[in-house]
């Protein structure tokens, strides 16, 4: 799992990375100053999660498992910064309630990676 994790986590950093370079030149003269607002604020959550993955695949290589927290991260990332792009390119507002759900998994998972970490020894 942790070769999973470790994989998808490099993938959205990367996405990251090109989803922010083409909102800043691409999409800058053609979104809202709070669109694109909206835009980088999914990007920039993007890419801590990418980096909580990687972080979570390189402690299960070290043998401790957090599955959970990959799992709930790898959610939170396609609804919180999904909903959040779909959000700054449509305009659609149902989007808008999709992305708190998003952030509680985002919760959840560094909830999840507290309670591990506290059952080490």
């Amino acid at each position: 799992m942790s070769q999973i994790f470790l994989i998808v986590g490099a993938i959205f950093a990367g996405l990251s990375v090109i989803l922010g370079a083409f909102a800043a030149h691409g999409l800058k003269s053609r979104l809202s100053e709070y669109a694109l607002g909206v835009f980088q604020t999914a990007v920039e959550y993007q890419m801590y999660h990418a980096l909580g993955l990687i972080l979570i695949g390189l402690l299960g290589k070290m043998g401790m498992q957090l599955n959970i927290s990959g799992y709930f991260m790898i959610v939170g990332v396609l609804l919180f910064s999904g909903s959040l792009y779909a959000l700054a390119l449509t305009g659609i507002k149902w989007f808008g309630p999709i992305t708190p759900i998003g952030g509680v998994c985002f919760i959840v998972a560094w909830a999840a990676m507290v309670v591990k970490l506290l059952q080490m020894k």
